[in-house]
């Protein structure tokens, strides 16, 4: 099965909670604080595995998740750190954020390993929060939150050559041809339905890769039948043999499919349209009117394009085109990656950043990653710990920003599952 478009989820570790303890020894009546922190969460690494050559794996799992970070506990013992987890990939993949649709990272490297989603880092243990004045805080630090995204995979098949065409045309013919591969051939439209890849050696000991395309048909670029599929395969190709029939045996006229064809791939992508194509006047051995290779050829002249009579099944003038093909590959530069320096990184934000207030219901409510790791760390029985908190909120802006819309004394403020009376 070839799968080459799938989508996944994918979190990075919590961090574990930094720990409330207290030394306990003999004849030492309160101890010190002594609470560990906590481990930091795994990250999550997307890795190209040689062995694999399609996205099939993906098809019944979709979540993966790096394991979260221990709790800190005591005796300033730190928690462990989350194992990190490594997503197997084929080369050629490409990864997307679903939601925006920016290109995270190319994995077009054998061997290529790219860290995509950071662990969320360990909350410090109460031992980090004694001072002269507070020699026993009864919190600690919350661990921070992984990241959790959802990810496109596509993948595009690495090839110097791509055959384009309509469906019928007589590509995978051509392709059993000249190379080694056994695509299904048989005379109905759309055989082929996953692309194909062959090696192409010439006589004079050249060789290059190329893919059968599946079948292109008017519509495409706006993915009609599986054309947004069979498009991206074709990206990343440096030359395109443009198969034409110009036998006229389906009454097809050579000169609009050529047209048609060509316009899709404009459609699709300009970057696409302007690469380097050669055009392969296919089935000539059946031709019945030499007018239909006349006006193609005409085409060509115009475009500047180099054309071919071939005929895929007796191989007439299959040899010259690729020798051509391969002369012509020499002078044009590899598919430019997109550069990891570059990339889109995922970082962890400061959770300082995190907090937004809003009136609901005659209630104000602060809400935001900080706000849930702050909570995390306070205990409410305490008052000292109610006095960090006070300071905490008054030190990060959420007392100014309450004041500004408008608090009073004797409103209800929701820190998350806190609902506390608020008074200046």
């Amino acid at each position: 099965m070839f799968i080459d478009y799938t989508k996944i989820t994918v979190k990075s570790g919590d961090g574990g909670n930094g720990a409330i303890t207290f030394r306990r020894e003999k004849y030492v009546a309160a101890g010190g604080p002594d609470g560990g922190d906590g481990g930091r969460g795994g990250n999550v690494y997307f890795v190209v595995d040689p062995d694999l050559n399609t996205l099939v794996d993906f098809k019944y799992t979709k979540k993966f998740k790096a394991e979260n970070g221990q709790n800190g506990s005591g005796s300033r013992c730190n928690g462990k750190g989350g194992k990190h987890i490594y997503i197997k990939v084929p080369i050629g993949t490409l990864i997307k954020d679903a939601e925006t649709g920016e290109v995270v990272v190319d994995l077009s490297k054998e061997g290529q390993t790219e860290l995509i989603l950071p662990g969320g880092q360990g909350g410090k243990g109460n031992s980090h929060f004694a001072t002269a004045t507070r020699q026993a805080p009864h919190f600690a630090q919350g661990g921070q939150k992984g990241i959790e995204k959802e990810f496109v995979l596509e993948l595009k098949m690495l090839a110097d050559v791509g055959l384009i065409g309509f469906p019928n045309v007589g590509k995978s013919t051509f392709l059993s041809v000249v190379t080694a591969a056994t695509p299904k051939i048989a005379d109905y439209h759309f055989t082929t339905i996953n692309p194909n890849l062959g090696v192409v050696k010439t006589e004079f000991g050249d060789s290059f890769v190329m893919a059968d395309i599946p079948g292109i048909i008017e519509g495409a670029s706006e993915g009609i039948g599986l054309g947004l599929r069979f498009l991206r395969h074709i990206e990343r190709t440096r030359l395109l043999i443009h198969v034409v029939d110009v036998s006229g045996s389906e009454n097809r006229n050579p000169v609009e499919d050529f047209k048609i064809i060509n316009e899709e791939l404009k459609k699709y992508s300009e970057k696409l349209s302007k690469k380097k194509q050669i055009i392969a006047a296919n089935k000539i051995e059946i031709m019945q009117d030499n007018k239909l290779y006349e006006e193609l050829e005409e085409i060509a002249k115009q475009n500047n394009i180099e054309i071919f009579k071939i005929s895929a099944v007796t191989k007439q003038g299959v040899n010259e085109l690729i020798n051509y093909a391969s002369k012509i590959l020499k002078t044009l530069p590899k598919e430019e990656f997109i550069d990891a320096e570059e990339r889109k990184l995922y970082t962890l934000k400061d959770d300082a950043e995190e907090f937004i207030v809003r009136k609901e219901n005659g209630e104000y409510i602060v809400e935001g990653r900080w706000v849930e790791r702050l909570i995390g760390r306070v205990n409410v029985e305490d008052n000292e710990s109610l006095y960090y908190f006070q300071k905490s909120i008054k030190q990060m802006g959420i007392d100014a920003e309450l004041k500004k819309q408008g608090v009073k004394e004797g409103d209800t403020v929701r820190f998350v599952d806190w609902e506390l009376e608020w008074y200046d």
